[in-house]
C-alpha cells in the first residue's frame, strides 16, 4: 500500500517547506514539491503541518516503585503516547537488586509485549559487579546503548566511586549515561528535619526538603566525574537555572554534556504545593519538584538557545488514589506526573505560538533529537527517503481544552486540566499505517522494539 500526503507543509529541525510525502509500505519513498503515483491513496494535507512522529525518551510504563504499581502499563502508556503524536517510546528497563541486567531485559520484553508504539529501552543500573560489567556487552547486542543512574533514591542510587566506574566502563563501548541528579544524603536530612518538627503531612516539604541548590549540586559533582572519566552524559529531567550554570561551565571546559527537560518543568510551578487542597498539591509530587516561575523563563531561554536537547515527559503515572497513601507522610506520596498524550500539544500551544521557541526547535527536540541521542537516527526522528512513515498530520487551526477524561492515561487525571491548546492532532501513521484518526486509536499491528545503535547527536 502506497500513500501520497498531498499538500501539506514538512517540518524538520530546520525549518519547513511545502512538500508532498510518498509513502510505500513502511517507509518514506520520497519528498518532494510535487509527487504524482496513481497507485497511492492520496491524503489531503491541505492547510496541515507534517512532524515526524515524536519521540518520548523517559516514560515509566508499569513500573513497580514506592510500594506500587504505576497506573499506565504498556498497553495504556502507549495508546495515551500514540495519541499525542508520540510513536515511539524509549522505557526505563530497572532489575531489582540483586537481579542482572538480563533479568532486567527479560521483564521488560514481557511488559511490553503489546505495547502499542514502537518502542526501546534503556538499561537501570542499580547495583555493580563483575557480572553486570560483563553483561554490558549483552546490552549492546541488544540494541540497547544508554543506561540510567540515580544519585538519590535509596533502592536505586549508587555511591560516588560506582558511579564513576560505570561511566569509564560505558565510555569504552560508546555507550552514553542518563543521570537522576539531586544530593540525596542532604535530602535526606532535610526530610528528617520537617518530620522532627510535625511538618510529615505538609505537601511543600516535599519541594522545601529537595531544593534546586541540591540537583545543581548533584549535577556539578556528576559532570566532575564524567569529565575524570572523559564519558558524555545526559542530564535527566533538568528542572532550574543553578543547575544550567553547571552544564554551562562544564561545556565550556569542553565536555558534552546533554540536557533533558520536560512539559512540567515549563509549565507548572512550586507554588501548586502549597494549594490548601491536600489531593490537589500531592497530585503535582515529582522528582525533582516544580521550581519557581523564573526557572521556568530559564529553561524556555535554555531550549531557545538549543542549550537544552530535549524535551521528555518523564511520565510516571499514579491515580489520586495511589497520591493519598502519602497522606500524613509526604515522603509516602508517589511521585510522578502523567503527560506522555499532552507533551507536544502544551509545547506548541505555550512555546511555538507564544513564540518563545520555533517550530522547528519543537522538531528538534521532540524528534530528532532524541533520535540522534538515543541511536534511532535516521531511521526515526525525521521526515526523509528511507526512514519509517512515522507521521503526525497537525491542524495548526484547530483549538481544544485539556481533560482528563478524554485522555488515554489510567492516572484519571492530568496536572494540566483545563489548559487551552491551540491546534490539533488530525492523525498519526505508525510505519505507514493510519493508528489515529481525529483522535481516536485505530485497528493496527501493534508496536515494534526497535533496537538502537550509537548516539550521533
Amino acid at each position: 500500500m502506497k500513500q501520497l500526503f498531498k499538500g501539506g507543509i514538512v517540518v524538520t529541525g530546520k525549518g519547513t517547506k511545502r512538500c508532498d510525502v510518498l509513502v510505500d509500505g513502511e517507509k518514506i519513498a520520497a519528498v518532494a514539491r510535487k509527487i504524482t503515483d496513481s497507485e497511492a491513496q492520496v491524503v489531503d494535507c491541505s492547510g496541515k503541518l507534517l512532524l515526524p512522529g515524536f519521540i518520548d525518551g523517559h516514560t515509566h510504563f508499569d513500573l513497580d516503585v514506592a510500594g506500587t504499581v504505576t497506573a499506565d502499563d504498556f498497553v495504556s502508556g502507549s495508546r495515551s503516547a500514540l495519541r499525542g503524536g508520540t510513536t515511539t517510546v524509549v522505557d526505563f528497563a530497572c532489575p531489582h537488586k540483586g537481579q542482572t541486567l538480563l533479568d532486567g531485559l527479560d521483564i521488560w520484553r514481557q511488559k511490553a509485549r503489546d505495547c502499542r508504539c514502537d518502542y526501546g529501552f534503556h538499561m537501570t543500573i542499580d547495583d555493580w559487579n563483575d557480572t553486570i560489567a560483563r553483561q554490558l556487552d549483552d546490552m549492546y547486542a541488544a540494541g540497547i546503548s544508554s543506561f540510567k543512574l540515580y544519585m538519590t533514591y535509596p533502592a536505586m542510587m549508587l555511591p560516588d566511586e560506582t558511579l564513576y566506574r560505570i561511566l569509564c566502563k560505558v565510555r569504552e563501548k560508546g555507550g552514553i549515561c542518563i543521570v537522576h541528579c539531586e544530593n540525596h544524603p542532604l535530602i535526606d536530612l532535610l526530610t528528617r528535619e520537617a518530620k522532627a518538627a510535625g511538618a510529615g503531612g505538609n505537601v511543600s516539604f516535599h519541594s522545601r526538603t529537595r531544593p534546586d541548590l541540591l540537583e545543581a549540586e548533584a549535577v556539578s559533582r556528576l559532570l566532575r566525574m564524567a569529565q575524570l572519566a572523559r564519558t558524555p552524559v545526559v542530564i535527566a529531567h533538568l528542572t532550574c537555572r543553578a543547575a544550567l550554570r553547571e552544564v554551562e561551565a562544564a561545556r565550556k571546559r569542553g565536555q558534552t554534556v546533554w540536557v533533558e527537560t520536560c512539559p512540567q518543568y515549563l509549565l507548572l510551578d512550586r507554588s501548586g504545593y502549597e494549594s490548601d487542597d491536600w489531593d490537589h498539591a500531592a497530585s503535582l509530587v515529582c522528582s525533582p519538584p516544580l521550581r519557581t516561575p523564573a526557572d521556568q523563563e530559564a529553561l524556555w531561554t535554555a531550549l531557545r538557545r538549543g542549550e537544552i536537547q530535549t524535551v521528555a515527559t518523564d511520565h510516571c503515572s499514579f491515580t489520586p488514589e495511589q497520591k493519598a497513601m502519602g497522606r500524613g507522610d509526604f515522603t509516602a506520596i508517589p511521585g510522578g506526573l502523567p503527560g506522555v498524550e499532552t507533551r507536544f500539544s502544551l509545547l506548541y500551544t505555550y512555546g511555538v505560538t507564544t513564540r518563545k521557541i520555533s517550530l522547528a526547535t519543537a522538531c528538534r527536540v521532540l524528534s530528532e533529537n532524541p533520535a540522534r541521542l538515543y541511536g534511532l537516527f535516521p531511521r526515526k526522528g525525521i521526515i526523509q527517503p528511507g526512514s519509517d512513515a512515522d507521521i503526525v498530520v497537525f491542524d495548526p487551526q484547530g483549538s481544544g481544552t485539556i481533560h482528563a477524561a478524554d485522555l488515554a492515561s489510567r492516572a484519571s487525571y492530568t496536572p494540566y486540566e483545563g489548559f487551552h491548546t491551540q491546534g490539533a492532532i488530525r492523525q498519526v501513521w505508525l510505519r505507514g499505517q493510519l493508528v489515529v484518526d481525529q483522535g481516536m486509536e485505530l485497528e493496527h499491528g501493534g508496536g515494534q522494539y526497535i533496537p538502537r545503535g550509537k548516539c550521533s547527536l
